[in-house]
């Protein structure tokens, strides 16, 4: 059961981090980026490209980085572009259609040009013991790099002066505009951000399991569900509800199998939702 326990804290980690770059985006602008596990699948390949080009692993992840913050950069400027024009539940809608079109865009290409490919990266060294129990190393060394990251993040909003300046559009925006603060510049640093943090995903993942191309639905899904529970617009809520979904998922398939544990996965997440609707941290209106 410990076991089981330190799995699902490793995975619920992932989760979080990956909700909390989802969540970051639509509290910030209402944009619902329905393409975003696949920003992390294609960061993936990016670092597998970069190692079969003769890059060492270090070097290729920088790469992979760079290419999620690029992507992230790329649909604030095209893309999304018609999505600024609208507001409230149009622009949410607009916003899941067209990056759930591109979702499928870039599954098919990546699933055409490279179907076999997948990124597997290995930590040198035998398991490590916590607790009593024998953990593998990536496993480790992957959720010291996710704790890491999401203390890096609480950092950033709460002590930097860039930081509270996108808090402060996120829980206000035009009394940020009036106090000289340009939402739009925010929205793009944070969905340079995010992107990076999708292709952090996608790495920190690939030392536990393969990442293959055909895993951006089930990163967007894992996502979406995580986000909900955790309250839209709350990066705590994320990371608290992946860990909790973590452990349960992980647990679950450790009793039952893979395919009953998604459907106790939604089950848990159906219920929470029945009991908090804004989400374990979300805002009431």
């Amino acid at each position: 059961m410990i076991a089981n326990l330190l799995d699902g804290i490793v995975l619920g980690l992932q989760f979080g981090l990956l909700a909390g770059g989802l969540t970051l985006v639509y509290g910030l602008g209402g944009v619902l980026n329905l393409a975003y596990g696949q920003m992390a699948v294609v960061s993936a390949m990016v670092v597998v490209l970069s190692m079969e080009a003769g890059l060492s692993p270090i070097p290729a992840v920088a790469v992979g980085l760079v290419a999620g913050g690029l992507l992230g950069l790329l649909l604030d400027l095209t893309l999304l572009r018609p999505v600024y024009r609208l507001h409230g539940e149009a622009r949410v809608l607009l916003s899941l259609l067209l990056t759930l079109g591109l979702a499928f865009m870039v599954d098919g290409f990546l699933s055409w040009r490279y179907p076999t490919k997948a990124l597997t990266l290995r930590i040198g060294g035998g398991p490590v013991e916590l607790l009593g129990v024998r953990m593998v190393r990536g496993g480790v060394v992957a959720s010291v790099i996710t704790i890491l990251v999401l203390g890096g993040l609480l950092l950033f909003f709460r002590k930097t002066t860039l930081g509270r300046a996108v808090r402060s559009v996120i829980e206000d925006e035009e009394g940020a505009r009036l106090v000289g603060i340009d939402p739009q510049r925010m929205l793009r640093l944070i969905l340079i951000l995010t992107g990076v943090l999708a292709a952090l995903v996608a790495v920190t993942r690939s030392l536990v399991t393969p990442v293959a191309v055909t895993a951006g639905f089930e990163l967007t899904v894992s996502a979406l569900i995580v986000t909900v529970v955790g309250g839209l617009g709350s990066v705590g809520g994320a990371v608290l509800a992946g860990v909790i979904l973590g452990i349960i998922s992980t647990v679950a398939a450790s009793s039952i199998g893979t395919v009953l544990s998604l459907i106790i996965l939604l089950g848990a997440a159906a219920v929470t939702i029945l009991i908090r609707p804004s989400g374990l941290l979300g805002v009431e209106e």
